[in-house]
């Protein structure tokens, strides 16, 4: 018997629960989320959701991208983080606007949070919207928050693996972008089997070797942003 609730048969039971309050949240999810896309193509304005696990050198990218770019591009920032604004400030320091959502124990960015932060901007004045998600691989895959696509940035010392260990990440993604390659003389990274495991579970998913601390594959990065930005 189950000690939760009682019944007999408590997988069946809590298993059904959980698929219903999961249909129930992505569905809610979804419908906040289109409000955010049309908001966003009618403001012809790219948004785009950077995702990645915790230390992938997500801000640093971040904030070396909006120097490259913010004399020729509106640039804004949703930052989320489960606690504290210290990667806003730093995206402040770079020229670009950012607004912070803090998730407290929440794992991602939903919809409806994000809704609200657009509501910070004046969204006819911005040509592109980061959206840097919460550091997680798993959660964030699910949740639609209205952006043009996802963008996975993984880092060289997190192994080439992680496509085939996060596929729904990889499959959600329209770009991979593979970070810290200064530190490829230092760890064990096979560059192109990475781009293979996320081929295997994404064909279309394309792929840039950079560093944002020595600008190698910077150039590519841009030009991919100035070009999707151009083609909104």
């Amino acid at each position: 018997m189950c000690t939760t609730c009682g019944c007999s048969d408590p997988s069946k039971t809590h298993d059904s629960r959980l698929i219903e309050v999961e249909k129930n949240l992505l569905e809610k999810n979804d419908r906040y989320a289109e409000k955010n896309r049309k908001r966003l193509v009618d403001s012809n304005t790219l948004s785009l959701n950077l995702v990645s696990s915790p230390g992938s050198g997500k801000t640093s990218l971040l904030t070396s991208t909006i120097e490259r770019l913010h004399k020729e591009l509106r640039i804004a920032v949703i930052e989320g983080d489960q606690q504290t604004d210290h990667d806003t400030q730093r995206i402040l320091k770079s020229g670009a606007k950012a607004i912070q959502i803090n998730t407290g124990k929440g794992c991602h960015l939903d919809a409806h949070a994000v809704g609200h932060a657009l509501d910070q901007f004046n969204l006819s004045e911005q040509d592109i919207i980061f959206i840097e998600n919460v550091g997680n691989l798993v959660c964030p895959a699910a949740f639609d928050l209205g952006e043009k696509a996802k963008v996975v940035i993984l880092s060289v010392t997190e192994g080439e693996d992680k496509p085939l260990k996060y596929p729904d990440m990889f499959s959600a993604s329209a770009l991979m972008l593979i970070n810290k390659s200064d530190l490829l003389p230092y760890v064990d990274f096979d560059v192109q089997k990475s781009i293979e495991y996320a081929q295997r579970i994404n064909p279309e998913i394309e792929a840039i070797t950079l560093s944002a601390k020595t600008g190698e594959g910077m150039a590519q990065w841009t030009s991919w942003l100035k070009h999707h930005a151009s083609n909104k």
